[in-house]
């Protein structure tokens, strides 16, 4: 069973690091195991190496010579199989070894074109690009099955892409040689690129979840026909007449919201007490006590439902723990049975059993608010991951939001496996 290669390292010059890198690189692609041809690699840096993006491009991109195609970006942290790198000098690389006519670079300037089938994409993305959530969406449209994964750059510093194609640049791109800043990037997958994919969250429910019956732009009115603050302070058990206490616990409480249409109750609020995949965490920005509202970081519409939550370990724990859970199921083969027939015509064929899947590889995208720190201890939550998949070629980053579907998400975490048959 094949898997792709993939290196990381962490060293003050980032041309040691990327040295480090290449060695461990050039040692599994020699080895049997790993898929001896590559063309296709992901690339994620710390900020610490941000204003050196070109060079260091142009000096993997020299030493792979076969890799002609590159995609990734920067983030404050970044992770790999077992490890994540927070704050500080470190890079992660992945190779994957692709047919050719399954992927396609994209960027800004060189968007996808109607000259391939798109089924799946991993995207890169500016959080300052102007009409953010739209371009998602325009992207998620412009796949077969919809899905996009990926996340928003995080740096203090310069916030860069890398997307750079077969012909050494991505046509249009003018002098940028594969690193950009702003808008979109990433790589389109085809049909025969099999991957599974999932979100877990990071926050658990406080409330149950309400019906926002009147609001305006980012702002509820009312909840349930209620003032939209008085159920706050009911549910978190404070009174303004104790204003400190009040905005304390006002600050450590964020709002899963699920935009209409949604389902049943269980839209916002599963039966295990954990939110659901159409669940968006976002931000309390404001009270209004003259209107007994509450101001949200993003619009809301009426006719949504509404739960007020906390960022919980043990939640995120148990979350992530699920979503690897299902991962591995969904790559166990499930016996078939051919329908019984009736009388002497009956079928005496044997059961047909799909092929067995195996990981080749996997893309890890978190949220830069979880993290060792949110798991109990350096890489913990990367750790949690390993134990759950196995030993299997990670690479990712932290974002300062996550993409799934056509939704940005908070607080959250992406994981997407590449697979091919046992």
């Amino acid at each position: 069973m094949k898997v792709f290669s993939y290196a990381h390292a962490t060293h003050p010059q980032w041309h040691m690091a990327a040295s480090l890198v290449l060695a461990q690189l050039r040692a599994k692609l020699a080895s049997p195991a790993h898929h001896a041809a590559p063309t296709l690699a992901l690339l994620y840096i710390t900020d610490h190496y941000a204003s050196s993006a070109r060079e260091l491009l142009d000096y993997l991109s020299a030493e792979l010579p076969t890799v002609t195609d590159w995609s990734g970006t920067v983030g404050i942290g970044i992770a790999a199989n077992n490890v994540e790198y927070f704050d500080e000098p470190a890079l992660a690389v992945m190779l994957l070894d692709l047919p050719s006519d399954q992927y396609r670079v994209f960027s800004g300037v060189a968007p996808l074109g109607l000259g391939f089938e798109a089924h799946t994409a991993l995207v890169h993305a500016d959080g300052d690009t102007a009409d953010l959530g739209e371009l998602i969406k325009d992207m998620s449209e412009r796949t077969d099955s919809g899905y996009l994964f990926g996340g928003l750059a995080s740096s203090r510093s310069a916030s860069v892409q890398f997307a750079l194609a077969a012909d050494g640049n991505v046509r249009g791109q003018g002098r940028a040689g594969g690193v950009f800043s702003g808008g979109l990037s990433g790589v389109a997958f085809g049909p025969e690129v099999a991957l599974v994919s999932r979100v877990t969250q990071g926050c658990k429910p406080v409330s149950r979840a309400r019906v926002v019956t009147d609001c305006q732009d980012n702002v509820v009115l009312t909840l349930d026909g209620e003032p939209a603050l008085d159920v706050l302070l009911h549910d978190l058990d404070v009174s303004l007449d104790r204003p400190k206490q009040a905005l304390d616990a006002v600050r450590a409480t964020l709002v899963g919201l699920a935009q209409p249409p949604t389902g049943d109750d269980s839209a916002a609020v599963r039966k295990t007490g954990n939110f659901g995949n159409d669940v968006l965490v976002r931000h309390i920005v404001g009270l209004d006590p003259g209107r007994r509202a509450v101001a949200l970081s993003d619009r809301v519409r009426a006719g949504a439902q509404l739960a007020f939550c906390q960022r919980n370990v043990q939640a995120a724990r148990a979350d992530l723990t699920r979503i690897c859970a299902e991962i591995r199921e969904e790559l166990e083969p499930e016996e078939v049975l051919e329908p019984l027939a009736m009388g002497a015509g009956a079928s005496t064929s044997p059961p047909v059993t799909p092929p067995a899947r195996h990981i080749t590889g996997a893309v890890y995208i978190s949220c830069t608010g979880r993290g060792g720190p949110h798991f109990g201890g350096p890489s913990a939550e990367l750790q949690r991951i390993r134990h759950a998949l196995g030993d299997v070629p990670l690479v990712g980053f932290f974002a300062a939001g996550e993409v799934a579907h056509h939704h940005l998400y908070a607080y959250t975490g992406v994981l997407t496996v590449f697979t091919a048959e046992s």
